[in-house]
């Protein structure tokens, strides 16, 4: 059922600045931050607040945003199947000498065991994990949802998401140092933008499948936190 022309008109102008916000952001808002790691944190956790509370008022009601606790079982049994999944991944690739390499990250080799544990404990569920999950997968597709196809909603979140990963991707380019000159590094950047475009895509539909946003929290979890650990395994076995 398509939402009425009113109902249409409310719910863009909810979700028009919430793109325009969410593509700036980590583009433009982030890199101009204080360089002490909890600024990160406490930023990214207070925006979190903030945009619920933004959604609530924009009347989105609690299961449209993915956080009805009657489906909360079901997000633990998708999330963990698919932690799961990434745990194995990372464990067969650090046990494979010719793959491990793969996994190594120059950002993560010169961090002390209170660095990683600040990074898997701290910052990337906090920081990275709470604040992407509410924002793209419960909060945009929400808004966008009630002016557009879901399939549409869930696309566009996704594109925003990627979008959303220019300047990390950037980041590790020039800490691993990987595609020297301006055009190598406009197609590592189109294509992580369009790997994590199409990351954003399924752990949307996992929210949407399970009902639950703890599913994809779960799943980013694994794959963000997980992948530390294993870049930072991958450095110290070689």
């Amino acid at each position: 059922m398509h939402a009425r022309p009113a109902g249409r008109r409310r719910a863009l102008a909810f979700a028009a600045p919430l793109v325009l916000v969410l593509t700036a952001w980590n583009n433009l808002i982030v890199p101009r931050l204080p360089t002490a790691p909890a600024s990160y944190v406490v930023v990214n956790a207070g925006a979190t607040v903030v945009l619920l509370a933004a959604a609530r008022s924009a009347r989105l009601p609690w299961h449209e945003l993915g956080l009805a606790r009657r489906r909360l079982a079901a997000g633990a049994r998708w999330g963990g199947a698919g932690a799961a999944v990434v745990a194995t991944g990372y464990a067969v690739a650090l046990l494979l000498p010719g793959v491990r390499p793969l996994l190594k990250d120059a950002r993560i080799a010169g961090l002390d065991g209170g660095q990683l544990a600040f990074q898997v404990l701290v910052r990337i569920p906090v920081g990275t994990v709470l604040w992407e999950e509410v924002a793209f997968r419960g909060v945009l597709p929400a808004a966008l949802g009630g002016a557009v196809s879901p399939r549409a909603a869930t696309a566009g979140a996704g594109i925003v998401f990627g979008i959303w990963h220019i300047r990390p991707t950037l980041s590790a380019l020039a800490a691993n140092d990987l595609a020297d000159g301006p055009v190598s590094r406009g197609v590592a950047v189109l294509l992580g933008c369009l790997v994590t475009a199409g990351a954003g895509v399924l752990l949307t539909w996992l929210r949407l499948r399970s009902g639950s946003l703890l599913a994809p929290v779960l799943l980013h979890l694994a794959a963000n936190c997980l992948g530390t650990l294993a870049a930072a395994a991958a450095h110290r076995l070689d």
